[in-house]
């Protein structure tokens, strides 16, 4: 029954959109103009790659109309770009009548009308580059759009939608075979795809016949090590919202104004890091199903009984940032923990003031267990771009990332996390040991950027067909 409603949801959606698209018919234009459409079926304000495919374009004069949900603000660079126009798309909230299955076909229903409507109201362009997940229908409406407008299709894979719509589900249940029977159908249709790994473009040649080719994450610019002058203007800015970046202690000098991590003498404005200062721990979610905050939870009460039986270890800020679903259930466990020596905030922090506090942290963490093992966490990219060594949970490509004891380490539980944590904050700040090491390595390894990874990898793809 639910894989029929599923089925006669996408039927009735995309009927719905042909007839759209008749409507719109004559706002056909005659000729592309370069135009790319770069669209999310999400928030703008939290898709940071496609962002950067749209500053990419507009960079290369390409005219960009960047479409999708506008929750949170997209990054300065992008409301300040000429080229780059936004389109917001109308989000659907609020449908509780009848069954789940029932709200599930109004809402595909209602979205597909909704994007098409939008993607037939800009002007004609010659691509669409769309994200993947979400898909559904966001997929089928794309490809309604391109016969309309001729343009091309490009689908950049992040993930597999039906792999993460299986957390809630499980694999077998009938909606989730229904998404992954429309992903590799539509999948097909697209005209080039862009992916995320090198195990993902096999994954997507051996079962589903998509030939891609591998965009890695690369962080922007403005991802690198923050100068400490920029660090104290940051913690102090923190302060006045969030306590554990308040000083622990009164500045000795009248003249001095204090961070928990910093101290500014007013007269000369040097900045120097406060002594005894706690070491900056620092995660980023999407508070999903796909990363389990509890293994890092668990990890600081065992670091916390370490200083208890008298290990020589700093206090520690654990600053966790980002939106989502699960946000209350953590912090209703984090609000249970009564720690001594470890304060954990939880702040949605500004697009511009993000990059700026990864350059500023001593260690970073990430939780994301990708749900079908084929893409990476892009905030791990973001840490590396400000040359900040990673502890990460560990999944099957993980390796084309993390480089276990040279850029960063690799867990599989708490336990193995807090024994982490001991061994890279052990004698901190005074004795940096991996830590510092990996930061070396970090700075050595000259990593691509986004702009040039872009430049090799998706313009050779716009010119084939120009």
């Amino acid at each position: 029954m639910a894989a029929a409603g599923a089925a006669l949801a996408l039927a009735m959606a995309l009927a719905l959109s042909a007839g759209a698209a008749v409507v719109l018919w004559r706002r056909r234009a005659a000729g592309g103009g370069g135009r790319v459409c770069v669209a999310v079926l999400g928030d703008l304000g939290r898709s940071p790659r496609m962002q950067y495919h749209a500053l990419s374009l507009a960079r290369h004069g390409r005219g960009v109309d960047l479409l999708g949900y506008l929750r949170d603000r997209p990054h300065g660079d992008v409301l300040r770009s000429g080229g780059i126009r936004l389109v917001p798309v109308a989000e659907l909230r609020g449908l509780r009548v009848g069954p789940k299955l029932f709200q599930y076909v109004i809402k595909v229903i209602v979205q597909a009308i909704q994007l098409l409507y939008t993607m037939l109201k800009i002007d004609k362009p010659s691509y669409i580059l769309l994200q993947n997940p979400p898909g559904l229908p966001a997929i089928a409406v794309a490809w309604v759009a391109c016969l309309f407008w001729r343009s091309k299709l490009i689908i950049d894979w992040h993930n597999y939608g039906y792999t993460i719509m299986s957390l809630n589900h499980g694999k077998n249940h009938p909606l989730v075979q229904i998404a992954k029977w429309y992903e590799k159908l539509f999948g097909r249709l697209s005209d080039y795809n862009l992916c995320v790994t090198n195990a993902m473009k096999e994954d997507l040649w051996v079962n589903c016949n998509i030939k891609a080719v591998t965009l890695y994450d690369k962080p922007a610019s403005y991802f690198k090590e923050t100068p400490l002058e920029l660090q104290h203007r940051l913690y102090m800015k923190l302060a006045k919202d969030y306590e554990p970046f308040k000083p622990r202690t009164e500045a000795v000098s009248l003249n001095a104004q204090r961070s928990a991590f910093t101290e500014m003498d007013e007269k000369n404005g040097h900045v120097i890091k406060t002594r005894g200062r706690p070491a900056l721990l620092i995660s980023s979610t999407s508070w999903t199903e796909d990363e389990d905050f509890s293994v890092l939870l668990k990890a600081l009460e065992d670091y916390e009984h370490y200083i208890n039986e008298g290990a020589k270890l700093p206090s520690l800020v654990c600053v966790i940032t980002g939106k989502g679903p699960l946000k209350d259930y953590y912090n209703g466990l984090i609000n249970k923990l009564h720690f001594k020596h470890i304060q954990i905030c939880t702040p949605w922090l500004e697009a511009e003031d993000y990059p700026l506090l990864l350059g500023s942290a001593d260690l970073g963490v990430c939780l994301h267990k990708s749900s079908s093992g084929l893409d990476l966490p892009m905030k791990v990219v973001d840490m590396f771009g400000c040359c900040l060594p990673v502890c990460a949970i560990y999944f099957d490509c993980l390796h084309e990332l993390v480089k276990h004891d040279e850029n960063g380490l690799i867990f599989r539980d708490s336990n193995e996390l807090a024994e982490q944590l001991k061994v890279l904050f052990l004698g901190f700040p005074t004795l940096e040991g991996k830590l510092h090491s990996f930061r070396r390595n970090l700075r050595a390894s000259k990593q691509l950027r986004w702009d040039e990874s872009w430049d090799q990898t998706v313009l050779p793809l716009l010119g084939q067909n120009e």
